[in-house]
């Protein structure tokens, strides 16, 4: 069976840069999240803001190699970088004061990775 690497262009550029990035800078966090986007889509991640307020707490800075919905739950003060958010998800987090960012703009601000955690 071939391997069939993913056909969004984004998907792929993300991809890309985090497996580059990860190679200049020493940082097999960003390795990582680039293999966790390469897998197919049906094992691709998907989290509620209910699990990432779970294995998170306040002021944390987390990353999810994939989509951020929305749940009941509120949501926490955290910065949070994924590949994709709902626009309710976007919505709370902002309201509670965290953040939402892409991981391309996380890599950007800490292209070490250090104090980041991977959520999957």
């Amino acid at each position: 069976m071939q391997h069939r690497a993913p056909t969004n262009p984004e998907l792929a550029d993300t991809i890309g840069f985090l497996k580059r990035k990860g190679r200049q800078t020493q940082t097999p966090l960003w390795t990582a999240v680039a293999d966790y986007l390469g897998k197919s889509r049906r094992s691709r991640v998907v989290l509620n803001l209910g699990q990432v307020s779970r294995h998170a707490s306040e002021g944390d800075t987390v990353v999810v190699p994939g989509k951020v919905l929305s749940s009941g739950d509120p949501a926490p003060k955290l910065t949070i970088a994924a590949f994709k958010f709902s626009p309710r998800a976007l919505l709370k987090v902002e309201k509670a004061g965290g953040r939402c960012i892409p991981i391309s703009r996380l890599v950007e601000e800490n292209p070490s990775g250090t104090k980041v955690k991977l959520l999957r």
